[in-house]
């Protein structure tokens, strides 16, 4: 390129303000302008963070005067360190693209989690894309059900399909408090549902009570999910390393790689390595999580997903988080974080135990329960690993 392009920060408010952050995003996919870093506009703290790491001239093997980066989107993975993904302008659009054509084509979109984050923003990206006006929940109070069912009669009033996207928590809520935000969201086409493994027994909840749910797998480094309801879209191809190996995922929408990263091995040989384990089951792919969040306990390896999932099919459970911490006898030892249907009657452990060790094995019965009103979260509606592994040592 003639001269560099700069990444310049994109303060993105919360809430409903969020729709202000429109002309930018689409001056930024038609490759006008600089590449965009998204952080949150209210919590300076975080985006001074963000944007002295990662703003800045963009590198040649950052940018591409044919193919421009539009985005980077700030991503801490497992590690917590701030790394930017650099995003197309091209693989945002085939992402966007895809996502039409596999649910039924272009929409009207509700926005209902935060925009700096890539499954967010590619809410906005696909509005544009589709020529329609987003609407957007209002979140001054935190999610509300009434919040959401407010917001959702602007897109519902509109001719053509109706989408939104949600994490599992915030389905969780609606589900629970049925009444006006459950029957809107009963009337969307589909309800993308992504950013944390979402518990079978919450799918099935879902799609009992009539809602049209459509899990997402996916990341920044794919420009959000690019597999759904276990099947890759049109644009995506998956690979396994083994039965149940690493997830390696190729094609149009991937990133161009990290920020200050030019050699990212993730990204070598023109596909992503994603650092989940997975399998194929019945052609599909099931995801059983992080490889850096396999448990080692007496010899055992155990995946913490498929114990998640037995877990949040017992009575009185409402979510779960199961991870290993150190111990002297095991090495690691199985623990899990319950978050009660009723606070007051916690279910029985032994119960829990009986039914791990009846549906896996032995190894994977958790040896230690921890119950809480609520999980500690990170990014969007994900479990917080680290904060649980402090609570459980401490």
């Amino acid at each position: 390129m003639s001269s560099a392009r700069h990444l310049q920060p994109l303060p993105v408010p919360p809430g409903s303000d969020a729709l202000d952050v429109l002309p930018a995003l689409e001056r930024a996919l038609n490759g006008e302008g600089p590449a965009l870093l998204p952080v949150r506009g209210d919590d300076g703290a975080e985006a001074r963070r963000l944007t002295e790491a990662l703003s800045g001239p963009l590198t040649s093997a950052e940018d591409s005067s044919d193919d421009p980066t539009a985005l980077v989107i700030a991503t801490s993975g497992s590690t917590g360190t701030p790394k930017g993904v650099l995003l197309t302008a091209a693989a945002l659009r085939a992402s966007a693209e895809a996502t039409h054509r596999r649910l039924g084509g272009p929409g009207h979109w509700l926005l209902a989690m935060p925009a700096h984050h890539i499954a967010g923003i590619q809410v906005l990206v696909r509005a544009l894309l589709a020529g329609t006006r987003p609407s957007a929940v209002d979140t001054a109070d935190g999610f509300r059900p009434e919040s959401f069912a407010a917001a959702a009669q602007h897109v519902l009033a509109a001719d053509g399909p109706h989408y939104t996207a949600l994490v599992p928590t915030q389905l969780s809520r609606l589900l629970s408090a049925g009444g006006d935000g459950l029957a809107s969201l009963r009337k969307f086409d589909a309800v993308l549902l992504g950013g944390a493994a979402t518990p079978p027994a919450l799918l099935h909840r879902a799609l009992a009570d009539g809602v049209r749910v459509t899990t997402t797998y996916g990341m920044s480094e794919t420009a959000g999910g690019c597999v759904y309801d276990g099947q890759p879209l049109d644009v995506a191809e998956v690979r396994l390393d083994g039965e149940t190996g690493p997830i390696l995922l190729r094609g149009p929408m991937l990133a161009r790689g990290y920020r200050h990263q030019p050699e990212a091995a993730a990204f070598a040989g023109g596909w992503f390595r994603t650092g989940d384990l997975g399998r194929w089951q019945d052609g599909r792919l099931e995801v059983l999580g992080r490889a850096d969040d396999m448990i080692i306990t007496g010899g055992v390896n155990v995946a913490p997903l498929p114990v998640e999932r037995v877990l949040a099919e017992q009575p009185g459970v409402r979510e779960v988080c199961v991870l290993g911490v150190p111990d002297p006898e095991w090495g690691q030892a199985v623990a899990a974080a319950v978050v009660p249907a009723d606070p007051a009657a916690p279910p029985a452990e032994p119960e829990l135990r009986a039914a791990v060790r009846e549906r896996l094995n032995a190894a994977a019965a958790p040896k230690r329960f921890a119950f809480l009103p609520e999980l500690p979260l990170r990014g969007p509606g994900k479990p917080d690993r680290r904060a649980l592994a402090e609570l459980f040592q401490a």
